[in-house]
């Protein structure tokens, strides 16, 4: 199902309702052109698991991990941008803690699907002619089987 999102802050507070789906373990793989907004919903979501920040687009450090301000799950967030293929995947090592965290890789589609059977795919869109962007989840493996494919509106 696809959700559109007017506003920046719309995908903020898209991207904290949806931390509330997620738990430790769980890989999500977002995709979508560049400036479609990767970055802003990953704010959201580490809004939602109250982790430290800032966050901020991982392009030329590759992968950033954020610490829990309370109990829950680190955030990591890793930039498969600049990645040439699946041997420099293997060397950030996303395997290592993906069991206890939530990671959050952009431009991974097509080179991180192989760390979980398990995988939240997040596809942005842009509009043209104005600001709004178009979210499409997709829930792959038994993990997602029973989960709701929307955030609750909270």
């Amino acid at each position: 199902m696809a959700q559109r999102l007017p506003t920046a802050e719309d995908m903020r507070s898209y991207g904290a309702r949806l931390a509330d789906l997620l738990r430790p373990g769980d890989l999500i793989i977002l995709s979508g052109p560049l400036g479609a907004g990767k970055t802003t919903l990953v704010q959201g979501i580490a809004e939602g698991l109250k982790v430290r920040g800032p966050i901020t687009s991982p392009t030329f450090v590759i992968a950033r991990v954020h610490p829990s301000l309370r109990q829950g799950p680190p955030l990591v967030h890793a930039d498969a941008y600049r990645l040439g293929g699946d041997l420099e995947v293997d060397d950030l090592d996303l395997d290592a803690s993906l069991d206890e965290s939530v990671t959050v890789v952009e431009w991974g589609e097509g080179l991180v699907e192989g760390l979980s059977d398990d995988r939240l795919e997040i596809h942005i869109d842009r509009e043209s002619g104005d600001d709004a962007r178009v979210v499409t989840l997709r829930g792959v493996g038994a993990r997602w089987a029973d989960t709701p494919s929307e955030p609750a509106e909270k």
